[in-house]
């Protein structure tokens, strides 16, 4: 059995040993690219995986017609992960957003290199882009999942930087208590605008 992983220093200035990487997909989630699987850029924590794949398998039951993407999130042993200011020790995890298309369907935010790998989208104030729309319900619903699993390993999320702009719709949705009692959300806006990803920032304890 592999070894557990250990973080080391700060999301903005650490490094990670025996850090795993992220499966590939799942039943209802896939990675963002698999250029970025093969350069190695989707390592975390071992609790970290641990808690994302088990979420994903709550929200198969819960959310059964929704399908999410995970985007970037660390190399092997940390470190300096450009162009991102964090993500060094294993607990910062980027999550594409769930969209709609014109029909309502939960489909993948496209992915690849001529968008930066979805980085480049921009969603306008509505939420919508070149026919999709933002999934409030199952971005909440992941959120949500997230936190269950991370409290069920004996942890938590630290907290969720996404579009201060954007938040209000989370908790319009049938989650909204629940966000607003458990999850802690940047208010403030970050370098570069979180609307077609979130990230998420695990807080387990580091050396």
């Amino acid at each position: 059995m592999a070894e557990p992983s250990t973080c080391f220093g700060t999301t903005a200035n650490g490094h990670l040993s025996n850090g795993v990487q992220l499966p590939a997909k799942g039943n209802n989630y896939v990675a963002y690219s698999d250029i970025g699987i093969s350069a190695g850029r989707t390592y975390v924590h071992s609790a970290v995986r641990d808690i994302i794949v088990a979420a994903y398998k709550d929200l198969a039951s819960e959310q059964p017609d929704k399908v999410y993407k995970y985007a970037e999130t660390g190399l092997a042993e940390g470190g300096s992960f450009k162009p991102h200011k964090t993500h060094q020790n294993g607990l910062s995890v980027d999550f594409m957003t769930p969209v709609t298309d014109q029909h309502g369907t939960s489909v993948h935010l496209p992915t690849h290199p001529l968008n930066k790998f979805g980085y480049d989208i921009e969603f306008d104030a509505n939420g919508h882009y070149e026919g999709m729309s933002i999934d409030y319900e199952a971005l909440a619903a992941h959120l949500v999942a997230l936190d269950k699993q991370a409290r069920a390993h004996g942890y938590g999320l630290w907290r969720v930087i996404f579009d201060p702009d954007l938040q209000p719709n989370l908790y319009q949705t049938e989650y909204g208590s629940y966000l607003k009692e458990h999850i802690e959300f940047s208010k403030r806006a970050s370098w570069v605008r979180h609307d077609e990803h979130y990230h998420v920032d695990f807080a387990i304890p580091c050396e």
